[in-house]
């Protein structure tokens, strides 16, 4: 039987892809220090098809996160999400919300 993004959780699969698949890119603490709910947004490869993996804020005033997956992330908007010079005038969460979140995998 094959297993389906639907028959795992979110946690598994998030597991599955850190362990098995190539590590793409990253955008890292450091450059998302001012944004106000991303921590780390890491992309990786899994034989054709793009999942990231985003680390979010539970608030404003806490450190304490929880990771989300996203799949089939088409790889020019992880591209365009990663770069500096794509939509410049943008804040890195106005770039996640334009390129990734409508991708969040469909995992329990």
């Amino acid at each position: 039987m094959e297993v389906t993004a639907q028959s795992v959780s979110c946690s598994e699969l998030l597991s599955f892809v850190v362990n098995n698949g190539y590590r793409k890119g990253q955008v890292g603490s450091i450059t998302l220090s001012s944004s106000s709910w991303l921590k780390s947004v890491v992309a990786y490869q899994y034989k054709n098809s793009v999942f990231v993996i985003a680390e979010i804020k539970k608030d404003d005033y806490s450190f304490s996160t929880k990771k989300y997956i996203f799949c089939g992330i088409p790889p020019q908007n992880w591209m365009n999400f990663e770069s500096y010079y794509v939509d410049s005038d943008l804040s890195y969460g106005e770039k996640f919300h334009k390129y990734i979140i409508d991708y969040k995998c469909d995992c329990d």
